[in-house]
């Protein structure tokens, strides 16, 4: 079924594309009725706009103005799980072009043949999964300030001064953005508006290699698998310690044994 038109645009129409990575969740339950899309949710938004909802935190605001989106976003904030301190944005212009075909230009607007739903819903995918992925870029690279010191201090010293405290600390920045990262959003996977428009195949394409998707992703996939590899390496070092301070009991247990033995046998001597 051939979804309803988004935005009416004449062709020399500019607007903006604005993503927004405001938290965890957005619960989208109660926009059934209103929604332009089902997967994702697309609303009417502002005078002439639509908003773009991911339920993995990210809003995609299309034609609305600067006073329109901070409306929007204060009515959206009941409906966001584990909002951000920091949001990650991305903007970009859409121009009705009328062109045979769709053009991605580095630092220009993306020109479209015509604004249809499926046209912007494969933009609005593409910017969201950029926001996301540069939020958790920035995730990794704080465990990974975290990290660098104590790496240094095992080379430098071949051991380590923290305590275990500080080493599950470690564990647990590690662990916790793997969780937040990992399998969270499936940046690999192409956006649903294609299965109806395999012909908008070369715009996905050239905006998913315009925002280097598969690159960040793959870059972000070998960081990942480093902080794992870091988790283990403090969880084998805390086993260590522990197997170390527990060899340490027992011989210290056998050797009063060995003391106390000898000194009844000492002292059954002198009687």
């Amino acid at each position: 079924m051939t979804k309803p038109e988004f935005i009416a645009a004449e062709i020399g129409t500019r607007v903006t594309a604005h993503a927004l990575h405001v938290g965890d969740r957005i619960n989208t339950v109660g926009f059934e009725a209103e929604a332009l899309s089902a997967m994702p949710v697309a609303i009417r938004a502002g005078k002439a706009g639509v908003a773009v909802l991911f339920r993995y935190g990210v809003a995609v605001l299309i034609g609305l103005t600067a006073e329109e989106e901070t409306a929007f976003l204060e009515a959206l904030k009941p409906r966001i799980d584990g909002k951000l301190a920091r949001r990650e944005e991305e903007a970009v212009t859409l121009a009705c072009a009328g062109e045979t075909e769709d053009q991605v230009s580095s630092g220009g607007p993306v020109q479209l043949r015509d604004m249809s739903a499926e046209r912007l819903l494969v933009i609005a995918d593409v910017l969201a999964k950029s926001v996301v992925l540069a939020h958790d870029e920035r995730e990794v690279a704080k465990v990974f300030e975290i990290i660098e010191p104590f790496a240094k201090e095992l080379a430098d010293h071949g051991r380590t001064r923290r305590d275990r405290k500080g080493l599950m600390q470690l564990i647990g920045n590690a662990l916790l953005v793997q969780h937040r990262v990992s399998g969270r959003v499936a940046i690999g996977e192409k956006p649903d508006a294609l299965w109806e428009r395999p012909d908008l195949e070369r715009l996905y394409a050239r905006l998913e290699d315009e925002y280097e998707l598969k690159e960040r992703l793959d870059a972000l996939n070998r960081k990942l698998a480093v902080v794992a590899e870091t988790a283990d390496t403090l969880a084998d070092i805390i086993d260590t310690r522990r197997t170390l301070r527990l060899e340490l009991i027992i011989v210290a247990l056998i050797a009063f044994e060995v003391v106390i033995t000898l000194y009844q046998l000492y002292a059954g001597k002198g009687h």
